[in-house]
């Protein structure tokens, strides 16, 4: 068989393709292999779900693997040896880990297995544009998205400690501290930099309630920055594939 006909296949295609087929069944395969997560109860038709998502995950992984070194400019041994090994891949083997549960329900990787059919739907980034762009993106900046990671956590640790140290008032109505222990402080903290505030933990002091204010107004800034950088990012590798699209649009013209 063809490796260069098969690399065609499981790439996304255009319209009108053998390939746009084969990505219509990977979705499906993604949808159908999902079902099953929306429901507590296993029922008896998410049996064949299960089955017909594993055969399709396990032939996907196979074909890729197969063609590996066709999408690659580096030597074919280095290529074969640590495709398993690329994020995509490694996703791909999670999505195919829950067919242990097929096998044997006793089988102890089998009641955490289950928990990995979430990675199934990850799959589906390689079959829409706009996912494919965003990962992209995350590729490209993700030293910058780091570093506000690393400021927002140093942040939020410094603020836990002081809200830990200085919130020291009983709640008048669980008659207890508001903070028990550092996580409490901690996951405090994390919730009121996002600016989410569930509300179940809240300050009873001046204090506290001083330091919810700014961190508050500091995490509108901190959360702006990521936001600002994806948005920009994405924007630029839009245009750069719409101007890609428009070259290869004129030199067919041109041919």
């Amino acid at each position: 068989m063809n490796r260069k006909w098969i690399s065609e296949l499981v790439e996304p295609g255009e319209a009108g393709t053998l390939s746009q087929v084969y990505d219509c069944l990977m979705f499906v395969a993604i949808v159908v292999g999902t079902v099953p997560l929306l429901f507590r109860d296993y029922r008896p038709l998410f049996l064949y779900f299960d089955i017909f998502s594993a055969v399709v995950y396990m032939a996907d992984y196979i074909l890729r693997w197969m063609t590996c070194d066709l999408r690659s400019d580096k030597p074919k041994w280095k290529v074969f040896l640590l495709y398993p090994f690329t994020p995509m891949a490694i996703l791909d083997l999670l999505s195919i880990l829950p067919t242990f549960e097929l096998v044997s329900s006793s089988y102890k990787l089998a009641k955490s297995a289950r928990l990995l059919k979430i990675f199934r739907f990850s799959k589906i980034v390689r079959y829409i544009d706009a996912l494919e762009i965003f990962i992209t993106v995350i590729k490209k900046q993700w030293k910058l998205l780091l570093a506000v990671m690393l400021v927002a956590l140093f942040d939020i640790f410094i603020t836990a400690i002081i809200i830990f140290q200085s919130e020291q008032e009983i709640d008048p109505v669980t008659g207890e501290n508001v903070f028990k222990t550092f996580y409490d402080a901690f996951y405090w903290a994390a919730i009121t930099l996002t600016t989410v505030g569930y509300g179940d933990l809240h300050p009873v002091s001046d204090v506290g309630k001083t330091l919810s204010i700014i961190s508050s107004l500091v995490g509108i800034g901190v959360i702006a920055m990521p936001s600002s950088i994806i948005t920009a990012g994405y924007m630029q590798e839009l245009n750069r594939r719409l101007k890609e699209e428009e070259e290869a649009e004129k030199e067919k013209d041109v041919s």
